[in-house]
C-alpha cells in the first residue's frame, strides 16, 4: 500500500492566490523527489466544533481559512528518502535555503503526519 503524508494548516483567506501558486511550486519538487500524487484543498464546509474541529485544531483566526493537503507516496521508504531530496533541494520550500519560499501561512500551527494506508477503494 502507498504511504501518505496528510496536513492541515491555517492560510490567511487573502493569500489564497499566493497560497496556491506556493503548492503549486512545492508538489513539482515532492514528485520530482518520488511523490506519485500531490492535493492541496482549501476548505469550503469547514465547521467550527466546541471539543474538536479542524479549525481548532490550527486556531484559525476569523481572516483565515482551512487548507486541508496530502501527498502520496510509493512506500514509507520512497517517502524518507524523497523528503531528505526536498529538503536539500535548493528549491525547497524552507525560507532559511531559498528567500523566495517563504511560507504564506503559519507553519507553527500547521498539523502533520505520515499515515501507513488501510484501505484505498
Amino acid at each position: 500500500m502507498p504511504y501518505v503524508d496528510g496536513f492541515v494548516l491555517a492560510v490567511p483567506t487573502a493569500n489564497k492566490e499566493v497560497y496556491k501558486q506556493y503548492a503549486e511550486d512545492a508538489a513539482i519538487i515532492f514528485k520530482e523527489h518520488g511523490a506519485l500524487k500531490v492535493v492541496e484543498c482549501w476548505g469550503d464546509d469547514v465547521p467550527e466544533g466546541k471539543v474538536t474541529s479542524f479549525p481548532l485544531a490550527v486556531q484559525r483566526q476569523a481572516d483565515e481559512t482551512v487548507c486541508f493537503a496530502w501527498i502520496v507516496w510509493p512506500s514509507p521508504e520512497v517517502r524518507d528518502e524523497g523528503m531528505k531530496k526536498v529538503m536539500a533541494d535548493p528549491r525547497s520550500m524552507q525560507p532559511e535555503k531559498n528567500p523566495n519560499a517563504e511560507m504564506p501561512f503559519d507553519g507553527k500551527r500547521m498539523i502533520y503526519g505520515g499515515f501507513e494506508m488501510v484501505v484505498d477503494v
